[in-house]
């Protein structure tokens, strides 16, 4: 039953008044019958004055937030990326589930190469560009958008048979395959104009870039390796990032970086398929996470220290001092201890320890190397 308005509002008076108040008093019968409990739960039957049944179940607080909620529908607001994304339209949600803008880690994993070579390719004693940074930070969420809306349209079946991706809106239903492919078109359009701001060689380089997003979701069909292909497009930004502002790559710096941040999406995504291998081996999809299987730690060791050589190259090669060894000595830390607490048998912990990489810096934000320029 909805009670008016009005009744609504003088019993939230009572409540904000008389917090004592009890609701039994509005019953023509003050002995209600029929009263029990059950685990704390009680249940309480009459009539009332509103010429109807009478009856709770739960605490006076629960039917209290409930008439608190019929005052209004006021839809709550949150800062965090799910919380704006239950708050838009709701026409529009999802396809903003589908490029995960609520998940908003795999983008921060695309971003943070970007970062560390615009930082490295800044001049000594400068802080980078921050108009670059915004501008490969918007590039980051539409390719990130992008890359999910291709890995749903190919896995739209496989995602319907794991549990953590059947909500996916695909794999559900709310989104068809021409409105994905739409949306692709919008999400690709609108990075081409991103990548076109830069500089041609970058342009091109950029461009290449392209067939790795496309492939990556058919990896996992073929090969127990479709992270290294993922690292492949992921940290493409390590070289593309120095290219945008020196107007063309150092490979010495470049290469080493790139192949560092390779390494380190081996570490973080064979931890994020371990939430998957048990839905995997039914459906068929392959991973590193199978592969390794228990050795999975020695291998995620191994990949930890190729990255950390790599980026001790870099830093050579890019004539870095103190400051950016440091930070990589404090990435050292970080994924060291990710390793040793990471339970690859529970997916709570594995996506835990997954999330966390975002907060890896290996390279510092100031550039202070007395660096010839390249």
């Amino acid at each position: 039953m909805i009670l008016p308005k009005s009744t609504r509002l003088s019993l939230l008076f009572l409540r904000r008044f008389h917090p004592g108040t009890c609701f039994s008093c509005l019953s023509i019968d003050h002995r209600p019958r029929n009263r029990e409990t059950e685990n704390g739960v009680f249940r309480t039957q009459g009539k009332s004055l509103f010429n109807s049944t009478f009856r709770t179940q739960g605490s006076w607080s629960h039917l209290l937030s409930k008439l608190d909620t019929g005052l209004g529908e006021r839809r709550s607001f949150s800062l965090s990326a799910a919380g704006i994304v239950n708050s838009a339209p709701v026409a529009v949600q999802p396809y903003l589930r589908l490029m995960r803008l609520d998940k908003p880690i795999g983008t921060w994993l695309l971003y943070l190469p970007c970062t560390w070579s615009i930082a490295l390719a800044a001049d000594p004693g400068c802080l980078p560009d921050l108009a670059m940074l915004m501008l490969f930070g918007t590039g980051a969420v539409l390719m990130r958008g992008a890359g999910c809306t291709i890995n749903d349209m190919w896995d739209k079946d496989f995602d319907k048979k794991v549990t953590r991706t059947a909500s996916r809106p695909i794999a559900s239903g709310e989104i068809s395959q021409l409105q994905a492919l739409s949306f692709l078109g919008v999400q690709l359009t609108s990075a081409l104009a991103v990548l076109l701001s830069l500089n041609y060689y970058s342009i091109a380089l950029g461009a290449a870039s392209l067939s790795l997003v496309v492939s990556y979701p058919l990896m996992k069909r073929i090969t127990y390796w479709p992270q290294i292909v993922l690292g492949f497009a992921f940290n493409w930004g390590a070289l593309l990032g120095w290219s945008a502002v020196k107007g063309s790559c150092d490979w010495s710096v470049c290469l080493p970086l790139y192949f560092s941040g390779v390494m380190w999406t081996l570490v973080y995504d064979t931890i994020y398929a371990h939430q998957d291998k048990a839905d995997d081996v039914l459906v068929g999809v392959k991973s590193t996470a199978l592969r390794f299987g228990e050795q999975t730690k020695l291998w995620l060791s191994g990949f930890t220290g190729a990255m950390l050589g790599g980026l001790v190259l870099t830093g050579v090669n890019a004539q870095q001092t103190l400051p950016y060894y440091a930070a990589v000595s404090m990435a050292a830390l970080h994924l060291s201890r990710q390793i040793y607490t990471l339970d690859i048998n529970k997916p709570e912990d594995c996506w835990k320890k997954f999330v966390s990489n975002h907060r890896l810096r290996p390279v510092p934000v100031l550039s202070v190397a007395p660096r010839s320029s390249a």
